[in-house]
């Protein structure tokens, strides 16, 4: 029989945030699929439980109904940190047959637990303690592990991650969808188009310095130019004339147009018009609006400072663009500078700089801002989601109405 495993979210589930506001670490993407599925995949013979944050849990466990969410009944587990992006060399590391805790830089990666101390381990989840408390348990440091602490740290692994996910799941040169005569693909090899995905008159496809997937039904409409490594998730749609540069996820039923360079957007998001997007993660349920603009490069080109759960962090990086939480939107001619964040079921808009923290359930621009009202904030996304076929559950309501009270305090920074 096969070791149970349990991916778990620690207590830095907020230097994540907003993204993480609505969905646990594990659910972030970064490359092709999400780290929770990156891990999955590494075990297709183990069963998986997860754990997250308690108002959470509903709504994971509708995600997933097949694992078990937030219960483990097992005398053994080996558990893996949710923030992790795993390799097969990861994995190794992590076998073990004695009891161990896996540490990388004072962070808890994994640990192999028997007994009371599975209940233990469990206990200090539910309790958002510091698991670095468990003193008794032979602990050991690895090396080479890649762990996610910040939004960008996604964006700055995604393009090798690409690869990664292209190489594990998909055949190079293996075209199902519809190929126009009158289109260009660059290194066929490395192309994967999957069913029913149609790639139009005048596309470009330049797989020469990356990999793309073009999932099953998604369109690439005509004179659009996609440079590898890229990914575009079924059932979405690259506008006319956009320009994809290396580096970017484009996730499930999005509509993507303008410029995008080294980005992530979820699922289930529109940025269909022109203006550029660089260095950035959209959540879900996001509308950019027309010529609404990121900067992802500061003029003097120091490093990008950017506003995490009420800290200043110098990312150290100088490229780090725009950080958006679920259900946001921007209006026409929007700007943002550089290493702005906005968190979710806000509506910003106007032709000037707004704010480099933008809190959730904002509505209003650089020269005024108020509180985006939680009923007409939920009524606007129970629309949204509906339009997609996608039904706001009672599950999912509740964990809006936390996240609202919980981030109300935010905007009084």
């Amino acid at each position: 029989m096969h070791l149970p495993i349990c991916i778990f979210e620690d207590n830095k589930y907020s230097q994540l945030y907003p993204l993480s506001l609505t969905r646990p670490v594990f659910d972030l993407r970064c490359g092709m699929v999400t780290l929770k599925e990156k891990i999955i995949r590494q075990f297709p013979e183990h069963s998986v439980h997860l754990f997250c944050r308690k108002y959470l849990k509903d709504v994971v466990q509708q995600q997933n109904p097949s694992l078990k969410v937030n219960k483990i009944d097992t005398d053994s587990c080996l558990f893996i940190n949710g923030r992790i992006i795993i390799d097969p060399a990861t994995i190794q590391t992590f076998k073990t047959e004695k009891e161990v805790i896996f540490i990388y830089n004072d962070t808890i990666a994994g640990a192999f637990l028997n007994g009371s101390n599975v209940k233990k381990f469990v206990n200090a989840l539910e309790k958002e303690k510091n698991l670095n408390e468990f003193k008794e348990i032979s602990r050991k440091e690895v090396e080479k592990i890649t762990i996610i602490n910040y939004p960008w740290d996604l964006i700055h692994n995604n393009a090798s991650e690409i690869e990664k996910d292209f190489n594990f799941s998909a055949e190079g040169g293996n075209i199902e969808g519809n190929v126009s005569d009158h289109s260009v693909l660059i290194n066929k090899s490395n192309i994967y188009i999957g069913k029913d995905a149609v790639i139009k008159p005048g596309a470009v496809l330049d797989a020469e310095k990356g990999s793309i997937y073009i999932g099953d039904g998604a369109e690439v409409l005509p004179n659009a130019v996609i440079i590898g490594p890229a990914f575009i998730g079924n059932g979405s749609t690259i506008k006319i004339g956009a320009k994809i540069y290396g580096g970017t996820s484009i996730g499930e039923v999005c509509k993507v147009g303008g410029e995008v360079e080294e980005s992530i957007i979820h699922s289930y998001s529109n940025k269909q018009h022109d203006g550029f997007l660089g260095h950035a993660y959209l959540g879900q349920w996001i509308n950019i609006g027309a010529d609404t603009n990121n900067s992802n490069l500061k003029n003097n080109y120091g490093n990008v400072k950017v506003y995490v759960n009420g800290k200043v962090i110098d990312s150290g990086s100088m490229f780090v663009g725009l950080t958006m939480g679920d259900h946001s939107k921007t209006g026409i001619n929007t700007m943002f500078n550089t290493g702005t964040v906005v968190g979710v079921m806000s509506n910003i808009f106007g032709t000037d700089f707004p704010p480099k923290f933008i809190p959730s359930f904002t509505w209003g621009s650089a020269r005024r801002m108020m509180e985006y009202k939680y009923g007409k904030a939920l009524e606007t996304a129970r629309l949204v989601m509906g339009r997609r076929n996608q039904k706001l559950t009672p599950e999912y309501e509740k964990m809006i109405h936390h996240i609202y009270t919980l981030t109300r305090s935010d905007k009084k920074i």
